[in-house]
């Protein structure tokens, strides 16, 4: 994994950038688990309340209007579902096999992201 430092270098590259909420414990606990399952260098992951997010952001549409997960990939910026289930392809097996969920309308994918989102002070976060 490498520091956030070169996530405006990553853009360039094939490598991907994680920008999530550094102040949810859930968000915490993910990019935890994304770090100890994917290759080195695959990912970069980046706070959401970070300057460099800001500047990540604003060459790549703006900010989100919530406070949402955002995976930048090959050139392209995924959001929500579409943004956990891309980041799945770049861990190490077996969790690029979770893809396959990708099959699921959005509109289901994203409601149930949604809910655990609402929800992460249950789940662990904050």
């Amino acid at each position: 994994m490498r520091p956030s430092s070169s996530a405006t270098t990553s853009l360039a590259t094939n490598a991907g950038v994680v920008l999530y909420d550094g102040e949810c414990a859930l968000c915490n606990g993910v990019a935890r688990f994304v770090a100890a399952n994917a290759p080195a260098d695959r990912y970069t992951l980046v706070s959401l309340a970070s300057p460099e997010a800001e500047q990540l952001l604003a060459a790549t549409g703006g900010r989100p209007h919530d406070d949402t997960f955002v995976l930048l990939d090959f050139g392209k910026r995924f959001e929500h579902s579409d943004a956990v289930l891309h980041l799945t392809l770049g861990l190490r097996w077996p969790y690029p096999l979770l893809f396959a969920a990708i099959l699921i309308p959005q509109a289901w994918r994203d409601a149930a992201y949604a809910a655990v989102a609402h929800n992460r002070s249950l789940l662990g976060g904050s």
